[in-house]
């Protein structure tokens, strides 16, 4: 499946973090078909974290430990999960790729499997060719007449988890920043010596992300982290509910996008509550918050949308879950039932409605007495 150029442009969505399992949270899978049927994308992202990769034994207590223990059964629970977030997309017909996040093979399915689930569905256009076991490729898309590549997408796996070690790993190989300089090259080629304008996706963000935020005094609009006060520096756009969770390991893959001069920004998923834009030397960072109800959360909630012109720019969006659903009474209501930091707000109205239907009760029982 060819992608190019429409009148110029091109439509992505990004879905971030959706980290569901296969027994699922509603609220998420309403917000998503509700925007691809709004935003009529050309092509929808998923940039890590496709689902709670390390919790389908216990999607349900007691009854997941019983029904899922071998890898088998792991992989049948992951093909629920993803059918969930795939099968709405292919009933569209719509374009679709992902890349891997560190909750996604925290599990006995390996990559290599989890690749052939997704190819499963005819309108996959990733996780193919001899990069993807990493979970990394590129995806080329063509001028409208088809003669030449006008914008390229790089798709990077930053998370591994090593399943005889049991750890999870954080950052880009460094022979993924050499394949990709190598490929960024031979896209330069082809192109008559001119760098492919291109995005790059990956789940977690570069520690370049750093230089985007400054020690504060102030509490307000600011995050702590050991014992200190961060916030967005002056001309870094949208919201940090957390201080940045960036690549463990320097592997000089910022100082390579610096020499191939192709990236007009890079995007990062990974931390659910952020979601901002800001500029480190000539390359836009861009933070999309995660739209997963089973994990923590915030009214953040939500998908992102690019606009890639054919003459290399690009225009970008962020979109909550109240923007796409409203916040009218059933909108609010499904955000109070499955929104995960508010299990402490629905159980304190359970035992008040608890109570107030014993008090209820009680009252009846003692009318009737007196009657009686």
């Amino acid at each position: 499946m060819k992608l190019k150029f429409k009148n110029g442009r091109f439509n992505i969505l990004q879905v971030s973090d959706p980290q569901d399992l296969q027994i699922i949270r509603k609220a998420m899978f309403v917000m998503l078909e509700r925007a691809y049927d709004r935003f009529k994308p050309d092509l929808i992202l998923i940039t890590g974290d496709n689902t709670l990769g390390n919790h389908f034994t216990d999607a349900v207590p007691v009854l997941s430990r019983l029904t899922v223990k071998t890898k088998e059964d792991e992989l049948r629970e992951m093909k629920k999960a993803l059918a969930y977030l795939l099968e709405p997309i292919e009933k569209r017909h719509i374009p679709f790729a992902a890349i891997y996040g560190n909750h996604d093979d925290m599990n006995k399915v390996t990559k290599e499997e989890q690749n052939e689930i997704y190819r499963s569905y005819s309108c996959c256009v990733g996780l193919d060719g001899e990069e993807a076991y990493r979970g990394t490729y590129n995806l080329p898309i063509y001028s409208e007449d088809e003669s030449r590549i006008a914008f390229n997408l790089w798709m990077i796996d930053s998370a591994r988890f090593d399943k005889e070690q049991k750890k999870s790993f954080h950052y880009v190989l460094p022979e993924t920043v050499e394949w990709y300089e190598k490929k960024s090259a031979e896209l330069k080629e082809q192109n008559g010596g001119k760098p492919v304008p291109s995005v790059m996706f990956q789940h977690i963000p570069l520690r370049e992300t750093l230089e985007l935020i400054e020690e504060c005094d102030e509490e307000r609009g600011s995050v702590l982290e050991n014992g200190k006060r961060y916030r967005l520096k002056d001309g870094v756009s949208g919201v940090m509910g957390e201080f940045p969770s960036v690549c463990t390991e320097e592997v000089g893959q910022f100082d390579a996008m610096k020499r191939a001069g192709d990236i007009r920004a890079v995007v990062f998923g990974h931390d659910h509550v952020n979601r901002f834009e800001g500029n480190v030397d000539g390359i836009d960072f861009i933070q999309t918050a995660g739209c997963s109800f089973r994990c923590y959360g915030s009214s953040e909630r939500g998908l992102r949308t690019f606009t890639l012109y054919e003459d290399g720019g690009y225009d970008t969006r962020y979109y909550t879950y109240f923007d796409i659903c409203g916040k009218g009474p059933v909108s609010l209501l499904r955000y109070f039932r499955d929104a995960d930091e508010l299990w402490k707000a629905r159980a304190a109205v359970g035992a008040a409605a608890a109570a107030a239907a014993a008090a209820g009760t009680a009252a009846g029982i003692i009318k009737a007495k007196k009657k009686h």
